[in-house]
């Protein structure tokens, strides 16, 4: 049994209503599951390992058309999506893609092809196929499906282990506020907002250079960081005053804002951060370490002293 699973090979999920949707299914699906609850399910094949995974983008959910245009959605739905293979250290394949259109959509579904293609171009990945139906509200659904040799997990923190993470956080939180107080984001936060970067290839370097544990951040830096404690039944300790913030961005932005689409990354030992920021013109910044400590969680500290940790994003808060 591998490090924080089952006996039916699930990772432990994390708190919140949508997790707790997702216990109940596993609970009525018994022995008909199993796996559950990495970025990406792994399929293990005849000399390969395969990695699948789902994501759903839904209008007035994940974004707006008055905020995006059509290519920028199909863009960043397929972002999204790409991201999981990333926190698994995949290299991907390519992607199925089920679009629902309404009726005032379908005149821009070349535009949502374009945006689709244009991400799917600079991951090297392929459209394999899919399904187009009409619907009440836009939404795009996408499994992405790619192969990896050194898979990175959630479970595999381990106690001693170094906490890392890539870019700069906080610029999509900045820009979601002004979208939604009806202003237009300065174009910095904009384009992290709109044109997420899936860390393909970052992903399978830091696996490369001992990295063993990983999620991709898409509900928040402190929230993605309880389910990689949940999953590897650790404590995770960061320091704030180390997380790299965006140019004027709060620390709270950068730990609750979503959708950032950087990785979140445990190691046993350090990584070489001008390496990697020469190869790939990224920061990776050490923010913590991990602990055998008390219950799995996450404290976070500035300047020594602990400071209330946000929630993060859940789609089913009550």
């Amino acid at each position: 049994m591998k490090h924080g699973a089952d006996s039916a090979g699930h990772v432990p999920l994390g708190a919140g209503g949508e997790f707790d949707i997702v216990r109940a299914m596993l609970e009525r699906w018994g022995p008909l599951a199993t796996g559950i609850g990495d970025d990406a399910a792994l399929v293990q094949l005849p000399g390969i390992q395969l990695v699948v995974s789902t994501d759903t983008s839904v209008e007035d959910v994940h974004f707006r058309t008055a905020w995006l245009t059509h290519r920028e959605i199909g863009y960043r739905a397929t972002a999204a999506a790409l991201s999981d293979l990333a926190a698994m250290a995949a290299m991907p394949i390519g992607v199925f893609l089920a679009l629902t259109l309404p009726g005032a959509d379908v005149a821009q579904a070349g535009e949502i092809a374009d945006g689709v293609g244009e991400c799917l171009a600079a991951a090297d990945a392929r459209v394999l196929g899919g399904d187009v139906s009409r619907g009440g509200s836009l939404s795009l659904t996408l499994t992405v499906m790619g192969t990896t040799s050194h898979p990175l997990t959630r479970g595999g923190a381990r106690p001693g282990d170094r906490l890392y993470v890539t870019g700069r956080l906080g610029g999509p939180a900045a820009a979601l506020r002004e979208f939604q107080a009806g202003r237009v984001p300065a174009p910095v936060f904009r384009d992290r907002f709109c044109h997420p970067v899936p860390r393909l290839k970052e992903s399978r370097w830091l696996a490369d250079h001992g990295a063993r544990a990983a999620i991709d951040i898409s509900d928040g830096l402190v929230a993605d960081a309880r389910h990689l404690a949940a999953a590897s039944r650790a404590m995770l300790h960061v320091s704030g005053e180390k997380i790299p913030l965006c140019d004027s961005v709060s620390l709270e932005d950068a730990l609750a804002g979503g959708e950032e689409y950087e990785l979140l990354l445990a190691c046993p030992d350090a990584l070489d951060a001008a390496a990697f920021e020469r190869e790939f013109d990224l920061a990776l910044t050490e923010i913590g370490d991990v602990s055998g400590e008390g219950e799995p969680g996450v404290e976070v500290t500035v300047d020594g002293r602990r400071v209330e940790s946000p929630a993060g994003y859940d789609h089913f808060e009550e």
